[in-house]
């Protein structure tokens, strides 16, 4: 029978117990996926969407489940331990969020895959081998036979998610969950991981639940969709009927909420604004901008970067043969006070490298970086260190960079005690309880540790402990990469906000491109090491002279 249901979820609530309090995060969820049907599954950081695919994989431990979760007539929350084992991975799999968290760092590639055959198949290891290379080839993994014997460091985000689908295939499972699956590749490796993931879908005719936060993206892969919001399915249906005509005030402000790449607003509007009936902004006109650039423009530069290039070396084969590979090559550009110069590439194309160097974090092999008028490139560790208090980064991923066993306080208050600021610790803890206030934290927030944030506020602790000393110059690297629509709109709002009121300038490097355009007065897009296009933001995105160029904006995702 067509369209015969494979999974039906019926009335399923989740609590977790913390302190004798118990704390619900699923109410009521009642859903069916059908057989070869890929089902979208959408809505912010915090919705409910990944506790319910872990419900779903029995991955979810010390929680307080109600309801069935039914699969091919099985109930997943009745079922035994060895029954689970049977399924998981073999008939039910799943694509994780972070690949490089969810692949064994010990461990290469090829095994992990064939680890996954020899536990559910009747195979040989040799036959495992062969078909993981047949499965590394079905995946466009490029080189198939030495990834086999790579470890996941080695290889980029994009084939690192590749691998993590070759595993979730791996045995022809019948639901395939894909859980954020291209959060923080570059839209052109998105657009590569959608297309094989609806091929594979479309030759194995298995069911998918698609979950993203992305709806431009589900709009292009999902036949229907569920919105969910504080845990509960707010509205399901058709994707064209749901996002063509939503019914519900959350879906309304959820699709409002997308950035728009031809009208620039002096604030991006968030879920909360919209549903607060809150007053739409300001449109930046032309001649505003214009005359924001002249002012800029005609003033000395505060960075003059001229003909750097990075160079690394690695010894590779038995007879250790050095080979070079040139990571950033003859990049020249001028950066101007108060500025925000994007920088936009796809994962590998040097953009991170052209960053840390710039900081000195990784040393030029030739060319020069001036910063006010001196050469940074030829300065020593300790004049270095002192100048580390007007240029600062904030990182791609806070919680990697937050140290999980200081306090959020103890974390801001570091820098300002190495660059020695402010006469003792009760002033330090005072201009830090204002920081957390300009990045809209509470003062509760002092005495918690990292772990205890989202993901978004995360970002901000990483923003506050950035500006803590005062900085001039902000390196903001993939900060807004992994965070979904309205979180990243607050972080954006927060950047310019903060930027108004310290005057601070910006180098906005992200493989978004939409998000560089909003943000940047000037772009520079960056393919295999070097600058093949810079200008004007509108007119670089709206113009593009560049066929790579042309290529990145031809990848965004366009539905809805």
């Amino acid at each position: 029978m067509k369209n015969q249901h494979l999974l039906t979820v019926k009335n399923l609530n989740i609590s977790f117990k913390k302190n004798d309090t118990q704390y619900s995060v699923l109410h009521g969820i009642n859903f069916d996926v059908h057989k070869n049907e890929i089902l979208g599954l959408v809505g912010e950081s915090g919705s409910g969407k990944s506790i319910t695919a872990l419900a779903i994989m029995r991955l979810l431990h010390n929680a307080i489940i109600e309801g069935a979760i039914v699969f091919d007539g099985l109930d997943l929350n009745k079922a035994s331990k060895k029954e689970i084992e049977r399924i998981r991975g073999k008939k039910v799999s799943m694509i994780f969020q972070e690949p490089m968290s969810a692949l064994n760092p010990s461990m290469k590639c090829g095994t992990q895959v064939s680890e996954v055959l020899l536990q559910h198949e009747t195979i040989t290891e040799a036959e495992a081998n062969t078909e993981v290379i047949r499965l590394f080839e079905r995946v466009k993994i490029p080189l198939p036979n030495q990834a086999f014997n790579k470890y996941p460091h080695e290889l980029s985000g994009g084939q690192q998610q590749r691998i993590m689908i070759a595993i979730a295939v791996a045995c022809k499972p019948d639901l395939l969950i894909a859980d954020e699956p291209t959060t923080a590749l570059d839209v052109t490796v998105q657009k590569e991981i959608i297309s094989l993931i609806k091929e594979l879908q479309k030759e194995t005719e298995m069911s998918v639940i698609f979950i993203s936060h992305d709806l431009a993206l589900v709009s292009e892969i999902a036949k229907r969709t569920l919105v969910m919001y504080k845990g509960k399915i707010v509205e399901q249906g058709l994707t064209k009927s749901v996002f063509k005509a939503p019914k519900n005030e959350y879906t309304k402000a959820l699709i409002s909420a997308r950035p728009s790449l031809n009208v620039r607003l002096k604030e991006l509007p968030t879920v909360a604004s919209i549903l607060a009936n809150a007053n739409a902004s300001k449109e930046i006109s032309k001649a505003d901008r214009a005359k924001k650039h002249t002012q800029l423009y005609n003033r000395a530069p505060l960075l003059e970067v001229i003909n750097l290039e990075k160079t690394y070396y690695s010894k590779i084969g038995f007879l250790k043969k050095t080979v070079a590979f040139k990571a950033v090559h003859k990049v020249s550009f001028k950066l101007y006070e108060g500025e925000i110069l994007g920088l936009v590439g796809e994962s590998g194309c040097g953009k991170s490298t052209l960053g840390k160097t710039i900081l000195q974090l990784d040393k030029a092999t030739a060319g020069t970086v001036f910063y006010r008028g001196k050469d940074l490139c030829k300065m020593t560790s300790k004049e270095i260190r002192t100048l580390r208090k007007e240029i600062q980064i904030i990182f791609q991923d806070p919680f990697a960079s937050l140290n999980p066993r200081l306090t959020v306080g103890a974390a801001i208050m570091e820098p300002m005690k190495i660059h020695k600021l402010y006469n003792n610790s009760s002033e330090r803890k005072l201009k830090t309880l204002e920081l957390l206030g300009k990045v809209g934290l509470e003062a509760s927030s002092f005495d918690r540790y990292p772990h205890e944030f989202s993901g978004g506020q995360r970002q901000r602790i990483g923003i506050a402990r950035t500006i803590a000393v005062n900085p001039k110059l902000i390196l903001c690297d993939e900060s807004v990469s992994a965070l979904d629509i309205s979180v990243q709109a607050k972080v954006l709002n927060l950047l310019n906000t903060l930027k108004e009121d310290f005057g601070f300038t910006y180098i906005f490097i992200s493989h978004d491109l939409a998000v560089v355009k909003y943000m940047a007065d000037q772009l520079l897009v960056m393919n295999k090491g070097e600058i093949v296009e810079q200008g004007e933001a509108d007119e670089v995105y709206n113009s593009p002279k560049n066929d790579y160029t042309k290529r990145l904006i031809d990848a965004i995702p366009k539905g809805l």
